[in-house]
């Protein structure tokens, strides 16, 4: 298989889970080599994602390292096989950033979606308008070019909910995302009109903490929680000022797992959220 330039985080995630593999068994990358024979350096490409891996060859390896999770050999032998194969998000490559292409995948690739959001609504869930204004806050400022890719492109993730296998998709979202008036008042109520809209769909579940809430003051986090085949290929994506980024270790996905049920405990159920929207709604 050819050397990748660059790797997307799902084929990273990939490499990084074999590397996870073959450290648990106290096997050297040296005595991996030995065994594909080859050299270290093309297992150092295999586990940074650079380098793709067959279905036969991470089977031996998996056995190599003496790993009896099956499902998770399963999965990553999934992932393997997949790693080829171009989604619609590499339409925009070179276009967009890397990282929003990242997340478009891992949303694609998703059993469910979970998503804390404190100052915006949800990407999947933005009308265009909103999104437009969104990324016209972009410091510095994005080139018209770019910045109507990034609208597209975030427009056309929202299609991860409405294919016939949808994931669930849960969002906690707090007050002061749907007081937020991006794009001013008209805006503002149609994206809040839209989430309404969105929130009666069977898979989708959005429930609002409001201000008066108690027992989450400091806990705020934005962050989407993307679950995989099996509870180990489960990703959390943060922002930050810095960019993106994705977490997987098992100590912090349960961290996130575990922030998002607090949060969830104080949030409205989703009846009284949906009244909350309207109410908020017809107050701009």
């Amino acid at each position: 298989m050819p050397l990748r330039s660059t790797a997307t985080a799902r084929q990273e995630r990939l490499g990084a889970e074999l590397r996870k593999m073959r450290e648990a068994a106290g096997i050297t990358a040296r005595d991996t080599a030995r065994l594909l024979g080859t050299d270290p350096a093309k297992v150092s490409h295999i586990e940074a994602g650079r380098l793709g891996v067959s279905e036969e060859r991470l089977r031996r390896l998996a056995s190599f390292y003496e790993c009896g999770d099956t499902e998770l050999i399963d999965a990553l032998v999934v992932m393997a096989n997949g790693l080829g194969r171009k989604g619609w998000w590499e339409a925009y490559r070179g276009v967009v950033p890397a990282a929003l292409l990242d997340i478009a995948e891992l949303e694609f690739h998703a059993t469910a979606l979970r998503t804390i959001q404190i100052t915006h609504i949800p990407g999947v869930l933005q009308t265009e308008d909103y999104t437009r204004t969104v990324f016209g806050y972009a410091i510095p400022p994005l080139p018209p070019g770019e910045l109507e890719a990034r609208v597209a492109q975030r427009m056309e993730r929202s299609s991860v909910l409405y294919r016939d296998s949808a994931p669930p998709y849960e969002a906690v979202v707090h007050e002061a995302a749907l007081r937020m008036r991006f794009g001013g008042g008209k805006v503002a109520r149609a994206q809040l009109e839209h989430l309404m809209e969105l929130s009666h769909l069977p898979h989708i579940r959005v429930r609002v903490i409001p201000f008066a809430a108690d027992g989450h003051i400091g806990s705020g986090h934005a962050m989407l929680y993307t679950s995989g085949a099996v509870r180990a290929l489960d990703t959390v994506q943060i922002d930050s000022a810095h960019g993106v980024t994705f977490l997987h270790a098992a100590s912090q996905l349960a961290n996130y797992r575990t922030l998002y049920n607090t949060l969830a405990a104080v949030a409205l159920d989703e009846s009284h959220s949906r009244d909350f929207i309207l109410s908020a709604s017809r107050e701009l």
